[in-house]
């Protein structure tokens, strides 16, 4: 009995390791190889993810510094620019506002602007002369923050009448104590108020030249004269 118990335990084991195929002898080399392989990727996975994590927190910092640092310094263009814009006005009311969102960063900058005597919703029911002063309030106001060595100015005075130029120009000797301007202009008065003027002639066709006037050595001259 036990006989026939252990052939047929023997016929079995035979059965199933047939039905297992042919035996590859390479199954073990073939898991060293694949096994280095994933603990290889599975490496450079934590590398993937660790980089994640520190760049997220990197940006968190960047953002919530950038957060305070546009806070304090839109206080004071905002301050800035309600100053220029009534002295380039004389008066009037401008104002600057946040359409507050979850990110200050990601919000919408409202400009006001109401010149003495209007009252207007938007910047765009302003006259061309009103809206260039009002840009070049906020551009002033955006200076004052940090102020540069020198400053280049491209027809900014083109859509004012006499009247604004004069306060144009007088904002631009106020700064000038500080800053360096080129100032790019057509207008008269503007060019009234430089130290040194620069332009471009052309005295034959095809041939132009730089003529240059020193307003400082044409007072002088006229002083010897005098």
């Amino acid at each position: 009995f036990q006989l026939d118990q252990a052939k047929a335990l023997l016929a079995d084991r035979q059965e199933k390791l047939a039905s297992l195929g042919p035996i590859n002898h390479l199954a073990l080399e073939e898991y060293d190889v694949k096994k280095e392989r994933l603990d290889f990727l599975e490496a450079q996975r934590t590398d993937v993810v660790k980089a994640k994590e520190d760049l997220e927190k990197a940006i968190g910092e960047i953002n919530r510094t950038a957060r305070k640092l546009f806070s304090t310094t839109f206080e004071e263009v905002r301050r800035n620019y309600i100053a220029v814009f009534q002295t380039l006005f004389k008066g009037g009311r401008a104002d600057m506002t946040l359409v507050k969102t979850d990110d200050p960063l990601e919000s919408t900058i409202h400009i006001k602007a109401q010149p003495t005597g209007k009252v207007i919703d938007t910047v765009s029911l302003l006259s061309g002369g009103e809206r260039c002063l009002t840009a070049l309030s906020l551009l002033f106001a955006v200076y004052l923050v940090k102020p540069s060595p020198f400053c280049m100015l491209d027809e900014a005075d083109a859509p004012l009448d006499d009247a604004n130029i004069a306060r144009f120009v007088n904002m631009l000797r106020e700064f000038s104590r500080s800053t360096q301007f080129l100032v790019i202009t057509h207008n008269k008065l503007t060019m009234e108020t430089a130290n040194h003027l620069y332009g471009v002639t052309m005295m034959e066709p095809g041939c132009s030249n730089i003529v240059s006037v020193s307003f400082n050595d044409v007072a002088e001259t006229q002083s010897d004269h005098e």
